[in-house]
């Protein structure tokens, strides 16, 4: 079987999650691995961008470097970036067929969509200099947490996937900083508890300081949001510790897309969580119309409550999800909060527009809208 066709019998998320099954599954086939050394990113938010960001720099010092991340936007292939590039699908066919020989038949049907994905990753990584390697939702028990690395970023840590991490900050805190294996770099944290945890934990840490309005101004020119200057800093820092003597500025220029990323009227953003909203809101100077959905175990009411005075009309955009919420629970929201809603039907040219809500909101966007917003 194919890869495509397998994947799509792998379910993308499991109702019960088994935080034994990928240690297991590695044990089995350890010897087999020869991966380079690791930087282990967890967090809430910014895992990407500062994975990115900390790749170009490695690559503009002349390393050979990986970076997984997830999710995708329109192919499976984005997760998987090596030097500048997403790996080909000859590449990833060939390191499936050479997954499916390696792993006992009975440990493939067990295994999770991402936590086969990670082990596909892991062997295109083979023979590199260094690898990026972004955690998904969780740090202690997630599927990357099973390699050693040899250095590990935190990027902010606030409230999501509950259902898995801990309906506190205390609780969410401890679970993804019990992913540190060795050292870790600390990005400015909105709440103080983080800090506390890793002093309880006795975590070896450099805590960065937020970004100077400076370095703040620099991100905007080159297109980016003021708050990405913090994830370049943390970046910068973690290349620092792997001995990266000179930081090249055009590291800049490695941005993942859908990252507040503006196409004319048009902003798009992958962000979920109440965070993200608050870093959005904090950055908008005018209002907008707001192309939004949410899965239905997200906090929409939160999120919409803190964008709504950068709000000036909700548009709901139709997705066809069973996880995604009931447009008639959407409505009904929007209206409690006092916000004009209706269903996106388009965009006209004389309004700034915010794509928002998760990666399936801006993949479901870009199919629809993509080539008229690019211009392609």
């Amino acid at each position: 079987m194919k890869l495509q066709e397998f994947l799509q019998t792998k379910p993308l998320y499991y109702k019960k999650f088994d935080p034994s099954r990928m240690q297991r599954a590695f044990e089995e086939i350890a010897a087999e691995f020869s991966y380079p050394p690791i930087i282990h990113i967890i967090g809430t938010n910014g895992k990407g961008s500062t994975g990115r960001f900390l790749a170009g720099i490695l690559k503009e010092a002349g390393y050979k470097v990986g970076h997984y991340t997830s999710p995708h936007i329109f192919s499976f292939n984005e997760r998987i970036w090596i030097d500048s590039e997403n790996i080909s699908n000859e590449r990833l066919e060939s390191l499936h067929q050479k997954l499916q020989k390696m792993l006992p038949k009975q440990t493939i049907e067990e295994l999770s969509y991402f936590e086969y994905t990670t082990f596909l990753a892991m062997l295109a990584f083979e023979g590199l200099d260094f690898v990026v390697l972004e955690a998904g939702l969780g740090g202690e028990y997630d599927a990357t947490s099973v390699f050693e690395n040899i250095l590990t970023l935190v990027t902010p840590i606030g409230f999501d996937h509950q259902e898995f991490l801990g309906s506190t900050i205390q609780k969410i805190a401890t679970t993804k900083l019990r992913a540190v294996q060795k050292e870790a770099i600390i990005a400015p944290q909105i709440y103080d508890e983080v800090y506390e945890i890793a002093d309880e934990l006795n975590i070896v840490y450099t805590k960065v300081a937020p970004a100077s309005k400076k370095l703040q101004q620099i991100a905007q020119k080159r297109g980016f949001a003021p708050f990405f200057a913090d994830n370049f800093l943390v970046a910068k820092e973690a290349a620092k510790k792997l001995g990266v003597k000179s930081i090249n500025e055009k590291a800049w220029e490695y941005r993942m897309p859908g990252r507040m990323q503006r196409f004319g009227n048009v902003i798009v953003d992958v962000g979920h969580n109440r965070l993200s909203a608050k870093a959005i809101k904090n950055t908008l100077h005018t209002k907008v119309v707001l192309v939004y959905n949410s899965y239905k175990d997200k906090e929409y009411q939160e999120i919409l409550k803190i964008l709504k005075p950068k709000v000036e009309e909700l548009q709901i955009l139709p997705i066809a999800n069973e996880r995604i919420v009931k447009k008639e629970a959407l409505i009904a929201c929007a209206k409690d909060l006092g916000m004009r809603v209706r269903e996106f039907e388009g965009i006209e040219a004389d309004k700034e527009y915010l794509v928002y809500g998760s990666f399936s909101v801006v993949e479901e966007f870009l199919k629809r809208c993509g080539r008229s917003i690019m211009n392609i």
